[in-house]
């Protein structure tokens, strides 16, 4: 197959192709493991069936994203061994270890009370219950904890030295806490949890605007903008802060970043690129529309910089990202997504304030329902994107400085790896289409709001919520 890219490229594509697809289900995962925890919570506090109701509903959306992250999971890490095991050799006394204890200590706690949550409501006692609901949400986010911490050490990688093409460990608290591992830990959290609202959001507003439990979902619609009044400005000061460790420790990602050739000295602002188009091979950008003295405001909150933003020219071809057209529009996308969504929050609060959510008249801000429906996929891109941005700005680099990507690759006949990687497109493929199914299916049904309520707690109210009446159209009911 003399057609075929090398082993080296097969193998980033299908890592790539894992990795983002992966990305979709833990996303979700991790932050609506947080919001089962509150529903929850206020079923406890309250008595009101209606938040007990929620949590049974949207467990159904948390375990088929759950099964298929495992699924989906499980695969990516095994090309650390089939397809990157010269990487694999030279980093596994620290990165193999952190892989592990993301297994071993995160999967299995989550895995472990997931079964309690679904099926133990009559079968433990409530607070056993919330435990394990707790527990849940606690494993989503340490497997975050801990992949981050590995892709963390792996842009900025500390707490030991390479010899003769291996590293040794010297310190392992320093590798964990690596320069890069708080902002980043920190943003990917933000970023679940912002994507996860807005997918709960999106959802309750569709039942809204379908005129289908309007009050049911009134309700979770506003426990996910309350959270998000908070979430939505966070995420973007913690991307400011990621954007700043790239600054600091990574010129050449910056500078693909911000498709610049040239070099900034120390004392001047820069300007912004706004929109560009990056000619790689002609080292220009054939394009372009700047905001005048912008990236020193943006990077340091000052009209002037205090360290000297490196161009692309400054490196060596071979030691710069050559993708800048993806790492620039990526970069951008992740961005204006980030706003676009603190900006519906905004609007959304404001007309919370103006008593407009009311189970009332919720149903009347239809242009408000629809734009959250369009907003919640918009925090996967937002996600994949800045993976992206991270991963492929590193490059040409696996351990940022230490190994290239081209010596970490396995060198494995490029067949075997078109094969396999025909193998993952069709299999993903045919995973995304069925969770899709029973995602829209799950959806499609609603609640049920005849389950019987738990007999070991003692309710204020014994009446199950009221199934209010179906607004669709006969046929559509049929």
């Amino acid at each position: 197959m003399d057609f075929l890219p090398d082993s080296y490229v097969l193998s980033r594509m299908q890592f790539a192709l894992t990795a983002l697809f992966h990305m979709l289900w833990p996303v979700l995962t991790t932050g609506m493991g947080i919001y089962l925890v509150v529903v929850e919570i206020l079923w406890l506090k309250t008595k009101n069936p209606d938040y007990y109701y929620h949590a049974r509903f949207w467990s159904k959306l948390y375990v088929l994203n759950f099964g298929i992250g495992v699924a989906t999971g499980i695969p990516m890490e095994f090309q650390f061994g089939t397809n990157w095991a010269p990487f694999s050799e030279a980093t596994g006394d620290f990165f193999g270890s952190i892989l592990g204890f993301e297994a071993s200590m995160a999967f299995m706690l989550e895995a472990g009370f997931l079964g309690i949550m679904l099926f133990g409501w009559e079968r433990v006692n409530p607070f056993i219950h919330l435990f394990a609901t707790v527990m849940v949400a606690f494993g989503a986010n340490l497997s975050t904890f801990w992949i981050l911490i590995a892709n963390s050490w792996m842009q900025t990688p500390t707490g030991g030295e390479f010899i003769d093409g291996h590293f040794f460990v010297r310190d392992y608290f320093q590798a964990m806490f690596n320069p890069f591992m708080r902002n980043s830990v920190l943003h990917m959290f933000f970023a679940t949890l912002e994507t996860s609202l807005f997918v709960i959001g999106g959802i309750s507003a569709w039942y809204v605007l379908k005129g289908r439990n309007e009050a049911f979902f009134a309700r979770s619609f506003k426990i996910v903008l309350g959270c998000a009044i908070a979430v939505a400005p966070i995420q973007i000061y913690m991307g400011h802060l990621s954007a700043e460790q790239v600054y600091h420790y990574q010129p050449t990602k910056l500078a693909a970043m911000e498709a610049r050739w040239e070099t900034i000295p120390a004392g001047e602002g820069g300007d912004w690129s706004l929109l560009a188009i990056p000619n790689d091979k002609a080292e220009r950008n054939d394009f372009e529309i700047v905001v005048p003295q912008a990236l020193g405001l943006i990077l340091e909150f000052k009209t002037k910089l205090t360290e000297p933003v490196q161009g692309l020219k400054a490196f060596a071809p071979e030691d710069r990202p050559h993708q800048v057209g993806l790492i620039y529009y990526s970069f951008r996308v992740m961005i204006a997504i980030g706003f676009f969504l603190a900006a519906l929050m905004a609007v959304s609060a404001l007309q919370w304030w103006r008593g407009k959510f009311s189970a009332e008249a919720i149903g009347e801000q239809k242009w408000l329902m629809r734009a959250w429906i369009f907003s919640a996929p918009l925090g996967y891109i937002a996600t994949d994107s800045g993976w992206i941005v991270r991963c492929v700005g590193r490059q040409p680099w696996t351990v940022y400085g230490q190994i290239r990507t081209i010596d970490a690759a396995s060198h494995v006949p490029a067949e075997v790896v078109f094969s396999s990687l025909l193998g993952f497109v069709t299999l993903y493929s045919l995973l995304l289409v069925t969770t899709l199914y029973f995602g829209t299916r799950i959806i499609s049904q609603g609640p049920n709001l005849t389950l019987p309520l738990p007999g070991n707690i003692d309710l204020i109210s014994t009446e199950p919520a009221q199934k209010q009446p179906d607004k669709r159209p006969v046929e559509a009911q049929q």
